[in-house]
């Protein structure tokens, strides 16, 4: 079992028998920072499946139709890693040199996620700058049904 999934599964139980032992699910969520729906979406599993179905699921499976092959793909993290090459530069060594032909870049994606909720808003666009930035912002405000408290960033390029 990965350590992910083994610290998934820690994290929720502890959870569990903390409401177990002091028989108030309100505070126990309260104090763990997660919703009641979580709460009961986690016992749930646990009482149909056991640990395992305590494990962290993709929310949605991947396209593989929009994927660059798995062989391109290690090309492309092994000039990134190896040489730091940037995007003209890996597009230019792959044409040049393995007669493999790839877009510079696609459109930017941006993504908000709830970890309580799970409730998730993405958006692409076609340039990564201020105004993307902002009009993503404003879609989340609009489509998320609650007040948001904080906002953590991950930029990854």
């Amino acid at each position: 079992m990965e350590r992910k999934a083994e610290h998934d599964i820690a994290r929720k139980l502890k959870v569990l028998n903390h409401a177990k032992e002091h028989g108030n699910i309100s505070k126990t969520c309260r104090y763990f920072g997660i919703c009641r729906e979580t709460f009961y979406t986690w016992r749930r599993a646990y009482e149909s499946g056991g640990n395992d179905a305590l494990i962290n699921n993709k929310p949605c499976p991947e396209n593989h139709k929009l994927r660059v092959p798995r062989a391109i793909e290690e090309k492309i993290v092994y000039l990134r890693s190896t040489y730091h090459f940037g995007s003209d530069m890996i597009v230019w060594h792959l044409q040049r040199y393995h007669d493999i032909k790839v877009s510079r870049n696609g459109c930017y994606q941006y993504t908000a996620i709830d970890d309580c909720t799970r409730i998730r808003a993405l958006k692409i666009y076609e340039h990564h700058n201020q105004a993307s930035s902002i009009d993503f912002i404003n879609y989340v405000v609009e489509k998320f049904p609650f007040r948001i408290k904080t906002i953590c960033t991950d930029i990854r390029l």
